[in-house]
């Protein structure tokens, strides 16, 4: 399907990709999903290095790949459109949250350029943070989507995806009007809770965690799928120590981000 006019006065290009097909179950989305391209291992891995933002930008266009987004931010905050927005782009893959198994069909994907942590997860430089944040606003006021739903592919993919990282910059974006942010909470309880773990306090962990929207079974043990969650909410909220232990601050951060999203008003 060709663009045939961008549907954001920030792009600057348009680049139509093939890997889309039609929302299902929704009207319209509701989220927005951010990603970074990463750069892959092996013999292409050269050329991603020399050419990040080209490689991503052909990878996700190419048949083959069976990737896309809606858009592409370069580094330089030049923004092209892949996908019209009424359609479903294929960039979260596996993927939940608040019950929601279909992210593709629900969200606005967004990839911004940068090589991940493989390669040390490089600084966003400040050009293409500004343009993330313009282009999210318009895409968050034209389609009324809450702050606590635009979130990264780590959120929606936790232990599988890491990105965009711990070094995005989710507060400037919040300070922008872009997404949910708690102030840095005190660490004033001292008990800490980590993997192998069990009880009624893991239970309530787990059930806070599930409210505010992590697709997370509650079991009564600290496991595997626990650990992951708690490391992909550290690293949108939490960036200055993402070890997947939950101390006194992340409890205290969580519980910040479940009363400002309003998920502990909400009805099961």
């Amino acid at each position: 399907m060709l663009i045939h006019a961008p549907d954001s006065p920030c792009v600057s290009a348009l680049a139509p990709s093939p890997n889309h097909g039609p929302r299902v179950g929704c009207d319209r989305p509701d989220m927005v999903v951010l990603h970074y391209t990463g750069a892959p291992q092996g013999g292409a891995r050269a050329a991603w290095l020399a050419d990040p933002g080209g490689e991503a930008l052909r990878w996700l266009v190419d048949e083959r790949s069976q990737v896309s987004a809606h858009y592409l931010v370069h580094e330089d905050g030049r923004i092209a459109q892949l996908v019209v927005e009424d359609r479903r782009a294929w960039h979260a893959g596996v993927a939940s949250w608040r019950g929601a198994g279909d992210i593709n069909s629900r969200s606005i994907g967004i990839e911004i350029v940068n090589l991940g942590h493989e390669a040390g997860l490089p600084a966003f430089p400040d050009a293409q943070v500004d343009a993330v944040i313009a282009l999210c606003r318009d895409i968050v006021e034209r389609h009324a989507i809450r702050p606590e739903r635009v979130l990264a592919h780590s959120d929606v993919s936790p232990g599988r995806k890491v990105d965009p990282g711990e070094r995005f910059p989710w507060e400037r974006l919040a300070r922008a009007g872009v997404g949910l942010w708690a102030p840095a909470a005190d660490a004033l309880a001292p008990r800490v809770f980590c993997e192998g773990d069990e009880g009624q306090p893991i239970r309530a962990l787990q059930a806070m965690f599930a409210m505010f929207g992590y697709g997370l079974p509650i079991t009564g043990v600290f496991d595997r799928p626990t650990r992951v969650v708690v490391e992909a909410f550290q690293r949108h909220w939490r960036q200055e120590r993402v070890d997947g232990v939950v101390d006194g601050q992340t409890v205290a951060t969580l519980r910040n981000l479940i009363a400002l999203s309003g998920a502990d008003k909400e009805r099961p």
